[in-house]
């Protein structure tokens, strides 16, 4: 099992324990707790967890943009190569 991790996000101080490079979780951390604070400076909300679910929310938009970039560039390289495929075996059959 591996050992215990203390860290602190938003004032609370918690134990983690997992598998994660520790430098990597203090990272995550740091966003967590960076993110918590914007929300709660943004809408002077004093209860944590409302301002932990604000911030989860904040969290999981900028995730499911970046999924939608990302299926976006996925498809425009998908039909890029099936452009590049075309004119590759038109060319070839020039050549026959």
């Amino acid at each position: 099992m591996s050992p215990s991790t203390k860290v602190q996000i938003y004032n609370q101080t918690y134990s983690l324990q997992g598998d994660l490079d520790q430098a990597y979780l203090q990272e995550l951390v740091a966003y967590v707790d960076a993110k918590m604070r914007a929300i709660a400076n943004m809408t002077a909300t004093v209860d944590t967890q409302k301002v932990a679910v604000l911030a989860a929310l904040a969290i999981a938009d900028e995730l499911n943009s970046l999924r939608k970039e990302r299926g976006d560039r996925e498809e425009l390289l998908k039909e890029q190569a099936e452009r590049c495929l075309t004119l590759v075996e038109r060319a070839l059959k020039q050549t026959e």
